[in-house]
Parts: C-alpha cells; sequence; structure tokens
C-alpha cells in the first residue's frame, strides 16, 4: 500500500490547528521565520489558496511574472485581515488539501503545513519531534520543489540526518536532526546551530545569503 500523502498532511494541518488555538493574542503577532511575515500572515498565507482552481491559480502566476514571492504577496493581501479564530476554524475546514496543495499527490500540502508549522514552533520557542512519517517526504520533496531555495542550497553536499535513515546528495557531508536539515535547507537559518560536518561552512554561507 502507497503513502497517504493527504492523510499525512491533513494530520499535519490538524497538528497545526491544536496547536494555534493555544495561543495568546500577542504570539499571533510575533514575527515568524518565514520571509518577515508573523504568525498570523504565515498562517493565513498557508491556506490563502485552497479555494482556488488551477486555472486561476496558473493566471495568477502568469500576473505575478512567474515569481512566487510576489504571487503569494498578493493573495496574502487578497485575503483579508483574518482574526485567529477565523483562521483556525477556515484551517480545520480545509485540513484536507484542495486545489493547488493538493497536486503532486497532497506533497505541496504537506511540505508546506510541515515547514511552516516549523516556522511558527522555531519562532515562538516551542519545539516538538515531528512524526518521521510525515518529514520523511518533506525532506524528499523540498530538495526539488521550485519555489524553495533548498535545491541550490545543498548543492555538491551530502546532508546526512542523525535521527532517520535519510540521507541526499554527495560531497563534504551536513549532518544533523532531519527537521533541521530541512529548515535550513529552505532558508531558515535558525536550524543552522543544530548542524555540524566538514560541509557546513559552505552550507551556512549559502542559506544566509
Amino acid at each position: 500500500m502507497g503513502l497517504d500523502r493527504t492523510a499525512l498532511a491533513t494530520a499535519e494541518r490538524r497538528d497545526l490547528a491544536d496547536f494555534l488555538e493555544t495561543l495568546d493574542p500577542p504570539q499571533w503577532e510575533r514575527p515568524s521565520l518565514c520571509s518577515e511575515w508573523s504568525v498570523r500572515e504565515v498562517v493565513a498565507h498557508m491556506i490563502s489558496y485552497e479555494e482556488v482552481r488551477l486555472p486561476e491559480f496558473a493566471r495568477r502566476f502568469v500576473g505575478a511574472r512567474l515569481r512566487f514571492g510576489e504571487m503569494n504577496a498578493r493573495r496574502l493581501e487578497e485575503f483579508g485581515e483574518r482574526s485567529p479564530g477565523e483562521l483556525v476554524s477556515y484551517l480545520r475546514a480545509h485540513a484536507k488539501p484542495s486545489g493547488p496543495t493538493a497536486v503532486a499527490g497532497a506533497r505541496i500540502g504537506l511540505t508546506d503545513a510541515l515547514i511552516h508549522h516549523q516556522d511558527i514552533r522555531r519562532a515562538l520557542g516551542v519545539p516538538r519531534e515531528v512524526p518521521s512519517e510525515r518529514l520523511l517526504p518533506t525532506l524528499g520533496f523540498a530538495l526539488m520543489a521550485p519555489p524553495l531555495p533548498a535545491k541550490r542550497n545543498v548543492r555538491g553536499l551530502r546532508l546526512m540526518a542523525t535521527d532517520l535513515d535519510w540521507a541526499h546528495g554527495a560531497g563534504a557531508e551536513v549532518t544533523g536532526p532531519g527537521e533541521a536539515l530541512l529548515m535550513a535547507a529552505c532558508g531558515r537559518a535558525d536550524a543552522l546551530p543544530e548542524l555540524a560536518g566538514p560541509g557546513l561552512a559552505t552550507f551556512e554561507a549559502r542559506v544566509r545569503r
């Protein structure tokens, strides 16, 4: 039986909704690790495409001159200033990925939810143990997803997880927990102190640029 990434993405989103319900109003406005967005803005971004059909998504991408960052900023502005309660309710109602986030067997939905969940938790200093069955497919997909900088950041390096049976690439080694490798590869310098190895200096220079 194949891996059900839709179920994994749905579980990740529900876990995030549970966590968000524990936050107080100031925590919602705290900076996340993601592109100078607050916690509230990261959550809004993550769910803002759920009711967008694929042809409309394609038109938006072309209209943003094929720039994911510009398209995301426009969509976030359109999605509006929803309250934390409204965002949690919307997230629960759309826990199962749909539209663009359901593409590639829900790999987009799973990867997006897991990374942004960590963007929030790391920024707030509330760690968790990410389930390995969700982390492993996310590691694989993140290293090839065009909107993410991971492919460029890990080029010519070998990443090796110390807590999972996972490795990627060839070259000077960078070792550490799988979640920290994922976050650093995706441009989150917050995770770099958890890593080691002869390739770390090269890796760090790429992540911080």
